[in-house]
């Protein structure tokens, strides 16, 4: 049921997407709207194929082994024995240079999948934590939540971007410049990332953090990590280019000033952790 939900909110992403390229097209004509067909359907394929790659890409990620030294080495061996108890194959292990403490997970399926943990997450979770955000990631990954995510994230960027291209081709000083059209191009990026909220429930975050909670056997590392990365996400902003990419994170990142802020993508904190505590005396944590 879980995969069926999840390949039909993939597929409304998609068309969503394609909609919202030749709303934006059609606004230049004929000419414009066959652009935006073109571009769409790339979009597609590039969102389908390579919305993983973009992410890890965006955030510097760095692939590491089971010999690499210090922390990166017991990073790569803690998700191995997590994953075996999760019932998946080996993701990539990935570290990204960024000071504030968070993770993600992305691929297109378990076979194809990483899991990615910033610096300051290594920094300053300790070894408890960090074993819960890592089992969270894993339960996204056997969940399949990590296209959709991916995808959504690719389809915020190329919202921003069109209408970013809507502002230049319809204000400044062209005599025939039509001002409607930057209006229609900010309306375009803000109804995505609503559009990008609904199709992506804020309910998966409870049910990764509920699966994560069984796979590390125990709900208390996780809830400790859920509150210290949220007092950090307050104070230490993400070096991310793309603040679209903002559901993919395990708490949601600060990125400075952007439309998309106002559609955040998590439940709140508070409420993830009370809904851990009620797992302390779950039959499957006794038997995880």
């Amino acid at each position: 049921m879980t995969r069926f939900v999840n390949n039909l909110k993939t597929v409304l992403l998609l068309g969503g997407l394609m909609g919202l390229f030749l709303l934006v097209g059609a606004q230049f004509g004929k000419v414009g709207l066959a652009f935006a067909l073109v571009l769409g359907g790339i979009s597609n394929i590039v969102a389908w194929f390579f919305s993983d790659k973009i992410a890890l890409a965006a955030m510097r990620a760095e692939v590491v082994t089971p010999g690499s030294p210090g922390a990166a080495g017991e990073l790569y061996h803690m998700v191995d024995e997590l994953r075996q108890r999760a019932g998946l194959p080996m993701p990539k292990v990935c570290i990204c240079p960024q000071d504030a403490p968070n993770a993600f997970a992305t691929g297109r399926s378990p076979s194809n999948a990483a899991v990615a943990v910033t610096q300051g997450a290594l920094r300053v979770l300790s070894y408890d934590e960090l074993r819960g955000v890592v089992a969270h990631e894993l339960a996204h990954i056997k969940n399949r939540d990590t296209l959709i995510s991916c995808i959504a994230a690719t389809v915020s960027g190329v919202l921003a971007y069109l209408a970013q291209m809507s502002m230049f081709f319809g204000g400044g000083d062209r005599r025939d410049g039509n001002p409607l059209i930057g209006l229609v191009g900010l309306l375009v990026a803000v109804l995505g990332a609503a559009l990008i909220k609904a199709m992506i429930s804020r309910s998966r975050e409870f049910v990764a953090d509920h699966d994560g909670a069984i796979i590390a056997g125990t709900p208390h590392g996780l809830i400790s990590a859920l509150q210290r990365l949220e007092a950090y996400s307050q104070r230490i902003p993400m070096d991310n280019p793309n603040p679209a990419q903002n559901n993919l994170f395990i708490v949601e990142p600060l990125t400075g000033n952007s439309v998309l802020r106002l559609f955040a993508t998590h439940p709140p904190t508070e409420a993830r952790v009370a809904a851990l505590r009620g797992l302390a005396d779950s039959p499957a944590l006794r038997t995880a």
